[in-house]
């Protein structure tokens, strides 16, 4: 017995995803339909987050065919060399079925990858994975999607909170205050420098959801200072914040946290 909570741990449960659907009312009369995006992140392709998983999460996702899919960091966790045409071939995939929307982590490379994880000492390598893919980074950038007889704002900011880049006002630049507004952003703490700016929804990642939830003792993963916002849909200042908890791990390793597919319904609340 002594040796299956580990195999559990590592074997199990980090394999096991969980495809979630959430519906998300925004207050704005533009939407006149149900719009459904497909939201993955925190894929840390490494030795112990196979190209397999990753994969499987992208056909999970596109089991619900989305309008439109965003992507919110952390495509590798550190230098290790990988197969950068597979996971291209990968990513694909997704820019294939629908608009696809990126913005990088803090794993992703730059000062803190490669001090703190051995890892890219720039973001080079992870944006060219995703232009061989063709998903868009939205580096501190806005763009507009328009889908049938409505659209969307979508605004990205840069690498990640802790690289010091987010430019609130690069990111917003230009975009019309009518239609919806979705914010992506790696670190949920972001949400805080970026208050003044038009934004309804906030996707993130970077939590993991906790990666390892104890009883009694919570998560025991929680790199935020808001931990209010570790895994979820949760409302602020009248917008609203959705944390996923991610595909990938580090180290492989997840308890009461399975790794997320996460599937949002936009609607109009009016």
């Amino acid at each position: 017995m002594a040796g299956c909570a580990p195999a559990y741990a590592f074997g199990v449960e980090p394999n096991w995803l969980e495809r979630t659907v959430t519906q998300v009312k925004l207050p704005c009369k533009t939407l006149t339909r149900r719009v459904r995006i497909l939201h993955l992140s925190d894929f840390h392709a490494s030795a112990a987050v196979p190209f397999s998983l990753i994969e499987a999460a992208v056909n999970l996702g596109l089991e619900s065919k989305p309008d439109v899919i965003c992507l919110t960091g952390d495509f590798v966790t550190d230098a290790a060399p990988f197969n950068e045409a597979q996971y291209a071939r990968i990513l694909g995939r997704l820019s294939s079925a629908a608009p696809a929307f990126a913005v990088l982590g803090n794993h992703d490379g730059g000062s803190w990858a490669a001090a703190s994880m051995r890892g890219f000492s720039d973001t080079t390598i992870v944006e060219g994975v995703l232009s061989a893919a063709r998903v868009r980074l939205l580096h501190n950038r806005p763009e507009i999607v328009r889908l049938r007889d409505q659209s969307l704002r979508f605004a990205g900011v840069a690498a990640d909170l802790w690289s010091g880049a987010v430019d609130g006002d690069r990111a917003f630049a230009g975009v019309p205050a009518d239609d919806p507004a979705i914010l992506l952003a790696h670190n949920p703490d972001t949400k805080d420098g970026l208050a003044d700016r038009p934004w309804d929804l906030m996707l993130s990642g970077h939590t993991h959801g906790g990666q390892v939830v104890l009883p009694l003792l919570g998560e025991r993963f929680v790199p935020v200072r808001d931990k209010r916002f570790i895994a979820g849909l949760k409302q602020w200042n009248g917008r609203q914040v959705y944390v996923t908890r991610g595909v990938g791990s580090i180290h492989g390793v997840r308890v009461n946290c399975r790794p997320e597919v996460t599937i949002l319904d936009l609607i109009s609340e009016t």
